[in-house]
C-alpha cells in the first residue's frame, strides 16, 4: 500500500509545479482533479491534445492518476443540474482511460440546492433514492462504454450515509462497474464515536469486497465532522489499516482534507503507522 494525495492540496499555477509538489514529497499516486490543470473540474469538452499533454506530464515524473475526481451532486433537487453533471461525466468517462486511470470518483449527493457535503432532511426520502439510482443508471452506461469504474463513498452527510447503504446501492445496480471508496473518517453519524471499532468493523464487513480506493484523513468529532488531516484527530488508525490490510486491499492511501504544510506529517503518520504494523507493506 503506498500513500497519495489529491492534486487539489498543492495551490500552484501550473500543472508542472503542482505535480512537482506532489514529487517533492515522495508520493508518486494522485487523485486528479483538473483544476490542477486549469480547467473545470468537469468540463463540457475535453480535447484529446489536452488529454495527451496531462498524461505525459505525469509519465514524465513516474506519477500515476489512481483516480479521476468527477464530483457532482447526483441527487440535486434541480433535474437540470444533475443532467448537466451527467452530460460532464461522460466526457470524464470518455478520457479516463487515455489519462491512465480507470476510476472516477463521485459524490452521491444531497437535496441541499448549495451545496453536495451538506446534509439535508430529505436526504432519507424514498424520492431521493430513486433520483440516485436513475442517475447512476444513466452514469454506469457511460463507464461501461469507456471501460472504467464509478467509485462512491459513504459519506454522513449523503444520501449513502453508512456502510449498510452503500451495500444496498451495490446490490441494487449490481454493476461492476460500481465501487467503494473508503474513507474511515466519513462513517460516524451523531453519537457514534463511541463505537468506533463497530462502526469501522461492520463498514468493512459490507463493503471490504469492494473496495477500490481508500482515503486517508481525521475527524474532531462525529457527525457532520469537521475534516482535518490524517494523524491530527481521534480516528484510529492502526483499526482503520488493519481493516484495509485484512480486506485484501493494496491500493494507494490517499490524502486529503489537509492543507500544504501538513502533508510531511501525515506522510509520516502514516508511515510510521504502517511501518509498524506485521505483516503490512507499502
Amino acid at each position: 500500500m503506498e500513500i497519495g494525495i489529491f492534486t487539489r492540496t498543492f495551490a500552484r499555477p501550473t500543472l508542472a509545479t503542482t505535480l512537482d509538489a506532489v514529487v517533492a514529497h515522495e508520493l508518486r499516486h494522485v487523485q486528479f482533479g483538473l483544476t490542477c490543470a486549469g480547467l473545470p473540474a468537469m468540463p463540457a469538452t475535453l480535447d484529446d491534445a489536452t488529454v495527451r499533454t496531462i498524461r505525459q506530464a505525469l509519465d514524465e515524473r513516474g506519477i500515476v492518476m489512481s483516480a479521476l475526481s468527477g464530483t457532482f451532486n447526483l441527487i440535486h433537487p434541480d433535474p437540470a443540474q444533475r443532467q448537466e453533471g451527467l452530460d460532464r461525466l461522460a466526457v470524464l468517462a470518455a478520457a479516463a482511460q487515455p489519462l491512465g486511470t480507470p476510476l472516477i470518483t463521485l459524490c452521491t449527493g444531497t437535496r441541499d440546492p448549495e451545496n453536495m457535503w451538506r446534509r439535508h432532511p430529505d436526504n432519507g426520502t424514498p424520492e431521493a433514492w430513486r433520483d440516485l439510482v436513475a442517475a447512476l443508471e444513466i452514469a454506469l452506461v457511460a463507464a461501461e462504454a469507456h471501460g472504467v469504474i464509478l467509485g462512491v463513498e459513504p459519506e454522513v452527510s449523503n444520501v449513502v450515509d453508512s456502510a449498510y447503504k452503500a451495500r444496498r446501492l451495490l446490490d441494487e445496480m449490481r454493476s461492476p462497474h460500481l465501487k467503494i471508496i473508503m474513507d474511515g473518517a466519513n462513517l460516524f453519524p451523531a453519537g457514534a464515536l463511541p463505537h468506533m471499532h463497530t462502526v469501522l468493523d461492520e463498514a468493512f464487513a459490507l463493503l471490504g469486497a469492494d473496495i477500490i480506493l481508500a482515503h486517508a484523513k481525521d475527524l474532531n468529532r462525529d457527525g457532520e465532522a469537521g475534516q482535518i488531516a490524517a494523524g491530527t484527530g481521534l480516528l484510529d488508525y492502526e483499526h482503520y489499516l488493519a481493516l484495509l490490510h485484512d480486506v485484501g486491499y493494496r491500493g494507494p492511501l490517499i490524502l486529503h482534507s489537509l492543507r500544504e504544510n501538513q502533508v510531511a506529517e501525515s506522510v509520516a503518520f502514516l508511515r510510521m503507522r504502517m511501518g509498524g504494523m506485521e505483516g503490512f507493506d507499502f
